[in-house]
C-alpha cells in the first residue's frame, strides 16, 4: 500500500505569547503547557508558552496513481481528540475538496484524482479542528505540505527538432562540431528518471558524441568536401542513465563541410590556339581559357597573367570575376606584314592560398597559347595622326598651302586618291589634288573673320573604295596688317565755357582688328590742315592713348556750341595703316568744379521764371481738371430716369412709327367703342410701362358701372376720378386706353401674336382697307414680304 512508504513526523508546536490575567480561564487542552516566568521592562508580568497539540503524519504521494480506489494520503490528529466525535476536522488550501478529501470525523485524507508531478510537485494545505458544540477551534490553524513523488513517465526531449552545423573540411579527429541538449521533465533529485545519456544512432564512423555533454565531434581525419559535403547524424538521448527500460528521444543534426583552399587550379589542356585579324583594334577579345579549381567561393578565385612569350607586348589577359575565365585581348595594333604568329605562356594562380596546405605544392598552373594573325585589306594609313598648316591671310587663290601623305599598308600597295570632306569645309575655301594630297586655296582668306579652319582629308584606295581613312588638318591663318586702327569708343566730349588753356578734356584710345606679333603700337596727331588748331591740341601719351587739351581761355556756346576735331591714328606694323577719326566737342555750362550743367543752346532762350519742370506740372494740373469735369458730367447723366421700353419692337412704338392716326370717327371697323364700357378693364390696376415707377400705387376702386352708360358720361367720370385721386398716375387716358379688355370682339391688331398661330396667315385683305393701311399691306401682304 502507498501509505506504507510514508514516514511519521510529529510537528513541533508553534509558540505564541499570551498575557496572563487573573480572570483568564484555561481549558484542559493546556494541560501539557509549560509555564515560563519572566520579568518585562514595564510591569514584570508573567508570560506563558503554550504547546500546540497537533499530531499527524508528514504526507508523501506518488504521481500517476492508477489503482481502483482513492489513494490514501495520511491522517490528521490532535491530542484534544478524545474519540467521542465532538471534534470536526476541516481542510483548506491547494486542491482541498477537489483533489484532496478529508474525513471530518477521523481526519483521514484521500486523493480523489490522479496527480502529475510535472504539473505541480507539492500542495500547501491548512488544517483546523473545531468543537462541534461550541463551534470554536480547539487548535490554531496550521499549514502542512503534500509532496508528489516522481515516477519515470517523461522521455527526454531535445531543445530543437533539427540542428544545423558546419565544420571546415580536412579538420582533425576530435574537432568539436556542435552540442545538442535534451531535457527531462522528471525529478532530477529523485532516482535516475532524469539522468540522460547521449548516443549516436546514425553518422558513424565520421562523427561521435560525448554521452554526458552531447558534444558531437569528428571521428575521421581529412574529410574532404570535394568527396562528400553533407552528413546527417541522428543522436539519441535516454534517461535512467541509459539502462534498459529508460525512455528516449532523438534529434537529427545536418552537418556541412565548408570549403578550404586545399586544391590548386589546373588547366584542362596544355595549349590553346586562337587567331585575330590584323585590323582588330586594341581591347578586342580573342578567346577565353579557364583553369578548373574544385574549391568554391573565394578559394576558387583565380588570377590570370602572361608570364612570358614573344606576344606579351602585343596581347593582354584579364580575369572575368563572374566565370573565373581568362580573356585574351589585343593590346596593340597587329600587322600581318611584320609578324603572323605569336606565342604566350599564361599562368593561373589562386588569389587566396591557405598556408596550411602550401606543402601540397604550388597553387598555380600554366598553359601555352598560340595566336595567329590573319591578313586583311587595310585602309590607307597617313604619315601623321594630324596635320598643322600655317598660311598668310593674303595668300592668293590657287596657291598650295601644304600636303598630306598616306599609303596602303598592304603588300599590294594600291594607289590612293585624296579628297576633302565638304561637311568640314562648307564654304569650299580649300581643295586638294587627288593624286598627291597637296592642299590649295579656292577662295581668299580673312583672318579677322575666321582665324582657324579645321578640315578633314579622306584617303581612299582606288581599287577598293570601301577602304578609306581620314585625318584632321588644322589650318592657322597668319595675320597681315590690312586693317587701320580706329577709335576704341564713341566719345561724348565737352568743354566748359569757363575752361582754362592747357586743360585736359578727353583721353582717347584706339583698337585694331589685326594682331601683330609684337603687339599694337598706335600714334595720334591732328590732320595736316589742323596741325595748329586755335582751340584744341592732341598730345600723344606714347601708351596707345592721346589727350585732348584746350588752347585758350573761355568758350562761348552762344557763338559756337560744337567743335569738330579730326585726328589721324597710325599703327606700327608693315605696311603702315592709318585712319582719321573726328571727335565732336560740345561747349557746355559748368559749375565752379567743372561739372557739366547744360550743353543745349536752346536752354538760353527759356524764360528765367519758368523752368521745364514747372511747365510739365501746369500741364498735368490741366489734364486732371478735365478728367474731373468729364467724370462729374457722366455721374449726373446716370441719375436721370431711363424709360423701360426703349426698343423699336415695342407695340406702341410701332404704332407711332406708322405715323397714322387711324380712321377717325368714320372708321367704325378698326376699333369697337364698346370696349370702353367694360367694367373689368376699368377695375384692373394698370401701371405705366414707359418709366421706372417710384413706388407701387394702389389704385382706388370705384363703384361698378352698368352696361348702358353713355360713353361721354363714362369718360367724364373717369377724368373726374383721376383728377380727384392724388395717388393716380399721370397720363390717365393712356392708362385707360392701353388695355383692350378681355375677349374683345375686335380681337388684337398686333402682329406679335401672329407667331403663335399655326401656319401662314393671309394678309391680303389689308390691301382692301384703303391707302391708310397701305404700309401694313406692304409689310404683311404677300410671301415676298414674309421672306424679307
Amino acid at each position: 500500500r502507498t501509505h506504507s512508504f510514508l514516514t511519521v513526523l510529529l510537528w513541533s508546536s508553534v509558540f505564541y505569547v499570551i498575557h496572563m490575567t487573573p480572570s483568564q480561564k484555561r481549558t484542559n487542552k493546556h494541560s501539557h503547557s509549560e509555564r515560563i516566568t519572566g520579568l518585562s521592562e514595564n510591569d514584570g508580568k508573567t508570560l506563558h508558552r503554550t504547546k500546540r497539540g497537533w499530531m499527524w503524519n508528514q504526507f508523501f504521494l506518488l504521481e500517476e496513481y492508477t489503482g481502483p480506489d482513492t489513494q490514501y494520503v495520511g491522517k490528521l490528529h490532535t491530542d484534544q481528540d478524545k474519540g467521542d466525535g465532538n471534534l470536526k476536522y476541516i481542510l483548506t488550501g491547494d486542491g482541498a475538496g477537489s483533489l484532496f478529501i478529508i474525513d471530518e470525523n477521523t481526519g483521514d485524507i484521500h486523493a480523489a484524482k490522479k496527480l502529475d508531478r510535472e504539473e505541480k510537485s507539492l500542495y500547501v494545505l491548512r488544517a483546523k479542528a473545531i468543537d462541534r458544540k461550541t463551534g470554536r477551534q480547539v487548535e490554531p490553524e496550521s499549514e502542512f505540505i503534500i509532496k508528489i513523488h516522481d515516477i519515470n513517465d517523461n522521455e527526454p526531449k531535445f531543445t530543437k527538432d533539427m540542428y544545423t552545423a558546419s565544420i571546415p573540411e580536412m579538420s582533425g579527429v576530435g574537432t568539436s562540431v556542435i552540442q545538442v541538449t535534451a531535457t527531462d521533465a522528471d525529478d532530477a533529485n529523485y532516482g535516475n528518471s532524469a539522468k540522460i545519456v547521449y548516443s549516436i544512432l546514425q553518422g558513424q564512423p565520421y562523427f561521435s558524441v560525448d554521452p554526458e555533454t552531447g558534444i558531437i565531434k569528428t571521428a575521421l581525419p581529412d574529410m574532404s568536401r570535394e568527396n562528400r559535403e553533407q552528413y546527417q547524424v541522428v543522436i539519441q538521448a535516454k534517461d535512467m542513465g541509459g539502462q534498459m527500460g529508460g525512455l528516449s528521444g532523438t534529434t537529427t543534426v545536418n552537418i556541412t563541410l565548408t570549403d578550404v583552399n586545399d586544391n590548386p587550379p589546373r588547366f584542362p589542356q596544355s595549349s590553346y590556339q586562337f587567331s585575330s585579324p590584323e585590323s582588330a583594334p586594341p581591347g578586342t577579345p580573342l578567346g577565353r581559357i579557364k583553369a578548373n579549381d574544385p574549391d568554391v567561393g573565394e578559394n576558387a578565385e583565380i588570377e590570370y597573367s602572361i608570364s612570358n612569350g614573344d606576344g606579351s607586348d602585343m596581347f593582354d589577359i584579364i580575369t572575368d570575376k563572374d566565370t573565373q575565365e581568362g580573356i585574351i585581348t589585343v593590346k596593340k595594333h597587329l600587322d600581318f606584314e611584320n609578324n603572323v604568329l605569336y606565342t604566350l605562356r599564361v599562368e593561373a594562380t589562386n588569389t587566396h592560398p591557405d598556408p596550411r596546405f602550401l606543402q601540397l605544392g604550388p597553387f598555380k598552373d600554366t598553359a601555352l597559347v598560340k595566336i595567329s594573325v590573319e591578313d586583311i585589306d587595310e585602309p590607307p594609313v597617313f604619315s601623321r595622326p594630324w596635320y598643322l598648316i600655317e598660311v598668310d591671310e593674303n595668300a592668293k587663290e590657287g596657291s598650295i598651302i601644304g600636303q598630306v601623305v598616306a599609303q596602303d599598308p598592304d603588300a599590294a600597295k594600291n594607289a590612293i586618291k585624296y579628297s576633302v570632306d565638304r561637311h568640314t569645309d562648307l564654304d569650299r575655301i580649300f581643295n586638294i589634288y587627288s593624286g598627291n594630297g597637296s592642299l590649295f586655296l579656292s577662295k581668299p582668306l580673312d583672318r579677322e573673320e575666321t582665324p582657324w579652319h579645321n578640315i578633314t582629308v579622306i584617303a581612299t584606295e582606288i581599287n577598293n573604295p570601301k577602304q578609306s581613312s581620314q585625318i584632321p588638318v588644322f589650318i592657322r591663318i597668319l595675320d597681315i596688317n590690312d586693317h587701320a586702327p580706329e577709335f576704341a569708343n564713341y566719345y561724348e566730349t565737352f568743354v566748359c565755357e569757363n575752361a582754362k588753356a592747357g586743360q585736359l578734356i578727353q583721353t582717347v584710345s584706339a583698337i585694331d582688328k589685326d594682331q601683330p606679333p609684337r603687339g599694337h603700337k598706335f600714334f595720334f596727331e591732328l590732320v595736316p590742315e589742323f596741325a595748329v588748331h586755335p582751340n584744341f591740341s592732341v598730345v600723344d601719351n606714347k601708351d596707345n592713348t592721346a589727350g585732348i587739351m584746350t588752347r585758350r581761355n573761355g568758350y562761348s556756346r552762344s557763338k559756337t556750341s560744337t567743335y569738330l576735331l579730326p585726328i589721324i591714328i597710325f599703327d606700327n606694323d608693315y605696311p603702315i595703316q592709318s585712319s582719321t577719326g573726328t571727335l565732336t566737342i560740345r561747349v557746355c555750362a559748368c559749375d565752379s568744379r567743372g561739372n557739366m550743367q547744360s550743353c543745349s543752346a536752346e536752354a538760353l532762350l527759356l524764360p528765367a521764371g519758368l523752368s521745364t519742370g514747372a511747365l510739365v506740372a501746369i500741364l498735368l494740373c490741366i489734364i486732371i481738371l478735365l478728367v474731373l469735369v468729364v467724370l462729374f458730367t457722366a455721374l449726373k447723366r446716370q441719375r436721370k430716369k431711363e424709360p423701360l421700353i426703349i426698343s423699336k419692337d415695342d407695340v406702341r412704338d410701332n404704332i407711332v412709327t406708322y405715323n397714322d392716326e387711324g380712321g377717325g370717327e368714320e372708321d367704325t371697323q378698326a376699333f369697337d367703342i364698346g370696349t370702353l364700357r367694360n367694367p373689368e378693364a376699368r377695375e384692373e390696376s394698370k401701371m405705366r410701362r414707359d418709366v421706372i415707377p417710384e413706388t407701387i400705387f394702389q389704385i382706388r376702386r370705384t363703384a361698378p358701372l352698368w352696361e348702358n352708360i353713355d360713353v361721354q358720361d363714362f369718360i367724364h367720370r373717369r377724368l373726374k376720378e383721376n383728377d380727384l385721386d392724388p395717388a393716380a398716375p399721370p397720363y390717365d387716358s393712356l392708362a385707360t386706353y392701353a388695355y383692350e379688355g378681355n375677349d374683345s370682339i375686335a380681337n388684337s391688331l398686333s402682329s406679335l401674336e401672329s407667331l403663335t398661330t399655326e401656319g401662314n396667315q393671309d394678309y391680303d385683305y389689308l390691301s382692301d382697307w384703303g391707302p391708310r393701311f397701305k404700309k401694313l399691306a406692304d409689310m404683311y401682304g404677300g410671301e415676298d414680304s414674309d421672306r424679307d
